[in-house]
């Protein structure tokens, strides 16, 4: 379907924006909220709709929200302090709710997973696969469409962990991107049925992003306590590929061995399928891994533009790899592609749209050591 056919498509015609942050963890979180205050606020607004277009299936009032949300802070608190002050400092720099901050990053624990809304779609080549020899990674962020707009990159120094360059969108804390140490995430959703209360995943992938070592990185998508699981595909600029699908009390790591990996939605390794809830809504899952790994397999001379027309792909439109919102109604099936980004790890640059990738323009930011 040509772009120009597509509704609810928008044009965006700047790049999204970018802040600089630097200091303590509270420091850095005020600075985000202060700059982006308006997009902040009206995350935490989208979130309200979002609940209350879904009670019928969620039973959940935006007071419950917080109430639920409060019952993970304390795991949090006191595994990642510093990452709960982050938080903190949203919040006073956007000068809103502490509460309302805390719901937006425990959205998907305190809904149980019910919305099925994140479609992402992750993938990775090392420098055997490139023409270049770069290490690169390719992401589209699938969201609700009312975000779109709250689109924002960081690039963050840190007092006491490695610099890191990310995108994010309101409230939510930075964990799509890279760091100093050459070491990039993307994270997918996944469906674990043994889902607790525990650390949010949007904490736990926080943490990944200030990891110095691939071990470490791994080791902190496992932390204890953790409230269920993303799937973390992990990449290091020597050209290691890992993929962790992790559950609240289950993981498995699967390993990039012939330099291409992908991952989207749906648990891939046999022992977590057995946990994974309701797979039969994860089809379109499914089709978008193997359309992305056939795309990604058909070149051993990827680029950054290569990858880049991997993402722009329709087939199976609207839930494609560029995914769209076509009927933009039901609030429990309303998401789209809202940035897509490119890492390339070797040279320290993340190249970037805000929107639909098939209508926008990459932009590159650079990480700033």
């Amino acid at each position: 379907m040509p772009k120009n056919e597509i509704p609810n498509t928008v044009d965006h015609n700047a790049p999204p924006p970018l802040i600089e942050v630097k200091g303590t963890n509270l420091e850095m979180g005020q600075q985000i909220g202060e700059a982006m205050r308006e997009q902040v606020k009206r995350s935490i607004e989208n979130a309200h709709i979002l609940i209350d277009a879904a009670y019928n299936e969620l039973e959940l009032t935006w007071q419950g929200a917080q109430n639920q949300s409060r019952k993970y802070l304390p795991f949090a608190e006191e595994r990642y302090p510093q990452y709960v002050d982050e938080l903190r400092g949203i919040a006073q720099g956007a000068n809103i709710a502490f509460d309302d901050v805390v719901v937006l990053n425990a959205m998907e624990a305190v809904t149980t997973d019910a919305l099925h809304l994140t479609r992402c779609t992750s993938m990775a080549v090392n420098e055997t696969r490139t023409a270049d020899g770069h290490v690169l990674a390719g992401h589209n962020e699938d969201w609700i469409p009312e975000d779109e707009g709250d689109v924002f990159v960081v690039s963050a120094k840190p007092d006491k962990e490695p610099p890191y360059l990310a995108m994010t969108y309101g409230g939510l804390l930075p964990n799509v991107g890279f760091n100093a140490y050459g070491i990039a995430q993307l994270i997918n959703s996944v469906y674990p049925g043994d889902s607790r209360i525990g650390i949010p995943r949007l904490v736990v992938s926080r943490a990944v992003l200030s990891s110095r070592r691939i071990s470490g990185a791994i080791g902190r998508t496992l932390v204890p306590h953790r409230a269920a699981g993303y799937n973390h595909l992990i990449v290091h600029e020597s050209g290691e590929l890992y993929s962790i699908e992790v559950s609240a009390r289950k993981f498995e790591i699967l390993y990039g061995l012939d330099g291409y990996m992908v991952h989207t939605n749906h648990y891939l390794d046999p022992k977590m399928r057995e946990i994974e809830k309701d797979p039969e809504e994860l089809l379109s899952s499914r089709v978008r891994y193997h359309r992305a790994s056939r795309l990604l397999r058909q070149s051993e001379k990827h680029t950054i533009k290569s990858l880049q027309a991997i993402q722009k792909d329709h087939v199976n439109v609207p839930n494609s790899i560029c995914n769209h919102n076509i009927a933009g109604a039901d609030p429990l099936d309303r998401e789209k592609t809202i940035s897509a980004l490119v890492i390339d790890l070797t040279a320290r640059e993340m190249h970037i749209t805000w929107g639909n990738p098939c209508q926008n323009s990459y932009h590159t930011y650079h990480l700033a050591e």
